[in-house]
């Protein structure tokens, strides 16, 4: 089975023992116990990074998907939904909902999609966790913006007052672009020189 090791471009440890990083890489091939996909609140994983999840994962992510819209309907930003990994080596792919720019508050509902997803998988038992950069693709959030609200979400996290099972995040960022934006504000956030 293939996977994807890389060095973290970025990388800190928390108080709490979290370790946050910052990686260049296809996210379906991270080595973590889960992985988010940047999914619609219908789980029809046609593009991007969903796209990417069924062709590395199998025709079984999109059957669960199916299967979990029939159970419990739509899904919205603070309650994501989890099928298992299929044929990649993550136990599980949480499909948390991003908001499309344009459609408001969406720097809130951005924020309700990391929290949902860190919430769920600390409810699964994951230790550890991959990103993508949600809603920067074909919902058009704007990546700078995206990366300030979904990193400071992660350093919130790690103050939290809940024990969590999690002790690894990856923001794991396919294009150069992207990779770019992301690490000048975690230097930023984190004050790394």
């Amino acid at each position: 089975m293939e996977t994807f090791s890389s060095h973290p471009i970025r990388e800190i440890t928390f108080k709490s023992g979290l370790s946050l990083e910052i990686h260049q890489g296809d996210i379906t091939l991270m080595k973590t116990d889960g992985i988010v996909n940047a999914a619609n609140k219908y789980l029809s994983h046609g593009g991007g990074v969903a796209a990417a999840i069924v062709e590395r994962g199998g025709e079984t992510i999109q059957r669960e998907s199916d299967q979990w819209i029939d159970a419990h309907g739509l899904i919205d930003f603070s309650n994501p939904a989890y099928t298992s990994g299929g044929t990649m080596t993550c136990k599980y792919v949480i499909h948390a909902a991003g908001p499309v720019w344009g459609e408001g508050d969406e720097d809130e509902k951005l924020s309700q999609a990391i929290q949902g997803s860190l919430r769920l998988a600390n409810q699964l038992g994951v230790e550890s966790i991959s990103f993508p950069a949600i809603s920067t693709g074909i919902f058009g959030f704007p990546v700078e913006r995206a990366a300030e609200v979904i990193l400071t979400n992660f350093l919130n996290y790690s103050k939290g007052q809940q024990p969590s099972k999690i002790n690894k995040i990856q923001m794991v960022l396919f294009d150069n672009q992207t990779l770019g934006i992301f690490t000048n504000i975690f230097d930023n956030i984190f004050r790394i020189d």
